[in-house]
């Protein structure tokens, strides 16, 4: 006979489990689930209906190897990423890689603005199942996810980072460690829409620091940079670089779009 008696059964916790798709069904039918794009039913929460998803343009293989731009054809005849565009050959970026799961167009755009500026922010477990899957070999290399950081100004009128939503959700969905406040922005840099190339970096040049409470965890750490839009690189390029100086050992993007322009 044992000496310790049978554990019992959580009767809550079962109960819990057993109520819990009963519950999901009652919200359905009260808060039918939409299309994160257009607001048509869909089956399940955090879904496109299939116009929407069918008009997404995935950024798919063959690549850049560094900065993940599409190429219109394969120029290894490979079909892999191991070649690197003439903009990386020209001028090589800070940060190691760069990854994105969508181009950035009218159809992306309509989403990606929603949740940037409409309070569309239950659409950040979606983005990062996307993400995880345009990036997977970056998260298995990454130490920590961290995001590009508001000003504390714009991030109290806009009361959310949408990055920060995206790298918590992706280092949820991972397993991997999220810092939301590794970096910080010294200064409100006026909006980069508008500007050229050059004005970009000029714009962001020494805008961010390393939080001093994080200094030693970064140490010969690989960070993995979340945003959601990159253009031009200026201001992923401006974080991966005071990164790099205060020990990282190496620092690659991960973006839910990219604007895609002639090299």
């Amino acid at each position: 006979m044992s000496l310790f008696p049978a554990a019992r059964p959580n009767i809550f916790a079962q109960a819990g489990q057993l109520l819990r798709p009963l519950g999901r069904l009652g919200l359905d039918a009260l808060l039918p689930p939409q299309c994160l794009a257009c607001g048509e039913l869909v089956g399940e929460p955090g879904a496109l209906c299939g116009p929407c998803w069918g008009g997404l343009n995935f950024i798919a293989a063959p690549l850049c190897r560094t900065c993940g731009r599409p190429f219109e054809f394969d120029p290894s005849g490979q079909a892999g990423d191991e070649t690197v565009c003439g903009a990386c050959i020209a001028r090589p970026p800070e940060f190691a890689m760069a990854r994105s799961a969508l181009a950035y167009d009218d159809a992306s755009r309509r989403l990606i603005l929603g949740f940037k500026r409409a309070d569309r922010t239950h659409a950040a477990p979606a983005f990062a199942r996307w993400m995880a899957r345009a990036g997977a070999g970056l998260i298995a290399e990454a130490d920590i996810v961290a995001p590009v950081p508001l000003h504390w100004s714009r991030l109290l009128a806009r009361r959310y980072n949408q990055s920060a939503l995206l790298a918590n959700a992706l280092a949820k969905q991972t397993g991997k460690t999220a810092l939301p406040d590794l970096l910080r922005r010294r200064r409100r840099t006026p909006s980069q829409g508008g500007l050229g190339r050059l004005a970009r970096f000029r714009n962001v040049a020494g805008a961010f620091s390393v939080a001093p409470r994080h200094r030693t965890a970064l140490a010969d750490r690989r960070v993995l940079l979340i945003d959601d839009v990159l253009t031009t690189g200026a201001t992923v390029e401006a974080c991966a670089k005071v990164l790099l100086r205060a020990g990282a050992a190496q620092v690659s993007v991960l973006t839910l779009a990219r604007v895609l322009r002639p090299e």
